[in-house]
C-alpha cells in the first residue's frame, strides 16, 4: 500500500474505498465498481449497478459528490439504445443521490458491463471503515438477504414476478438513510454486502478488528423466495465458493442445515450496510432505521477472540 500520512483508507482493512485527508476538516472517498447484467432490463440495471457502486462510499459514512461511468459494450451485436437505457438507468440514480454526473469512458466489449468511478466526501474525524469494530458491539443488517439465489432462478427463468420485484426493489435501493442513522448513532464499523456474502464480509470486519463473532440465523432477514429456491437448487455457484474460502473460521450449531448456510455466503449484488453498534445504542440506532423505513435487525454481535472466528446459532 502506498505511504502517505494523508492516506487514512487504503487496502490494508478490506474496505472498498480509499479515503485520502485534503485537509482537518474533508476527506475524499474513492470507489470504482462495475459488473456484468444481472437483470434483463438495461434501465433496471443501470439503476442496480449505479446503487451497487454508490454503496461504497455510504458505508464509509460519507456523501458522493462525482460519478464517472465505466462502460463495456459490444457495439457490434446489440443496438445503442440498450446502452443508452443502462447509462439512463445510471443516471437515475445518481441524480437521486444528489451526486454529479460528469462523464466517463467506453469501450468496445463482448458482453455489456457498466459501473461507476465515485468520489465522496467526508470529514476525516468521522470516517467509518471495515475495522473498528469492538466485542460487546451489535451487528445490525439494513438490507435482506437472498437476491443472489433469486437472480439465479431469473436467469433460469425459474423465478416469479414476486420474486423478481423484491430482488429488483432491493438491489436498486440505495444504502443513503441507512447511512445517515449510521453517522447519528457512533458506529463502530461497517461494510456493505457484496460478492464474498454476509459471512465473507463479516469475516472481513472481524479480522480487520481482531475480533470475533457471534450471529443467530433465525435474526437474520432473507427475502421471502429465496429459501424455496434455494432448496430448488438455484443457488449461484459464489455461495459455494464463499462457504469453501471461509472453511474453519466458520463455526456452525448442529442443527443449522445446508441451504441455511449457503444462504448466508449468498453473494448480494447491492446488499445492505452491516453496522457493528455499541451494545447500549443498538436497539435506538435499529429503532432509527425502521423509522427511515430502512430494515434494522440486529443479528448478532461482536466477541473477543484471539482468532476472526464466526459463531453460527440458531
Amino acid at each position: 500500500m502506498a505511504e502517505d500520512p494523508n492516506l487514512l483508507v487504503g487496502s490494508s482493512t478490506y474496505d472498498d474505498a480509499a479515503v485520502y485527508r485534503l485537509n482537518d476538516e474533508t476527506a475524499i472517498v474513492q470507489t470504482v465498481d462495475y459488473f456484468t447484467p444481472v437483470v434483463d432490463d438495461p434501465y433496471t440495471f443501470g439503476l442496480i449497478t449505479a446503487a451497487n457502486a454508490l454503496s461504497d462510499i455510504y458505508a464509509m459514512g460519507a456523501r458522493p459528490l462525482l460519478a464517472l461511468n465505466i462502460v463495456g459494450f459490444p457495439c457490434k451485436t446489440l443496438p445503442l439504445e440498450v446502452l443508452t437505457e443502462i447509462l439512463k438507468g445510471g443516471a437515475d440514480k445518481i441524480k437521486e443521490a444528489g451526486a454529479l454526473l460528469a462523464g466517463g469512458h467506453t469501450i468496445d466489449d463482448n458482453e455489456p458491463k457498466y459501473g461507476l468511478a465515485v468520489t465522496g466526501l467526508v470529514n476525516p474525524n468521522r470516517v467509518v471503515t471495515n475495522a473498528g469494530a469492538e466485542p460487546g458491539d451489535a451487528l445490525i443488517l439494513t438490507k435482506p438477504l437472498g437476491v443472489g439465489i433469486i437472480t439465479t432462478a431469473i436467469k433460469g427463468e425459474m423465478a416469479d414476478e414476486a420474486a423478481y420485484r423484491a430482488a429488483v426493489d432491493l438491489m436498486a435501493a440505495l444504502n443513503d438513510r441507512a447511512a445517515r442513522v449510521m453517522s447519528e448513532h457512533g458506529v463502530h464499523a461497517c461494510t456493505d454486502i457484496t460478492g464474498f456474502g454476509l459471512l465473507g464480509h463479516l469475516s472481513e470486519m472481524i479480522t480487520a478488528g481482531g475480533t470475533g463473532s457471534r450471529i443467530f440465523l433465525d435474526q437474520i432477514p432473507v427475502l421471502a423466495p429465496a429459501r424455496r429456491l434455494a432448496e430448488m437448487g438455484l443457488i449461484p455457484g459464489g455461495a459455494y465458493r464463499n462457504l469453501q474460502y471461509l472453511g474453519e473460521k466458520l463455526h456452525w450449531d448442529k442443527d443449522i442445515e445446508e441451504v441455511d448456510k449457503l444462504i448466508l455466503a449468498d453473494p448480494q449484488t447491492s446488499g445492505g450496510l452491516l453496522m457493528a453498534v455499541p451494545g447500549e445504542k443498538a436497539e435506538a440506532a435499529a429503532a432509527a432505521l425502521r423509522a427511515a423505513e430502512v430494515n434494522g435487525d440486529i443479528i448478532g454481535e461482536v466477541t473477543a477472540s484471539e482468532e476472526p472466528l464466526i459463531y453460527v446459532a440458531r
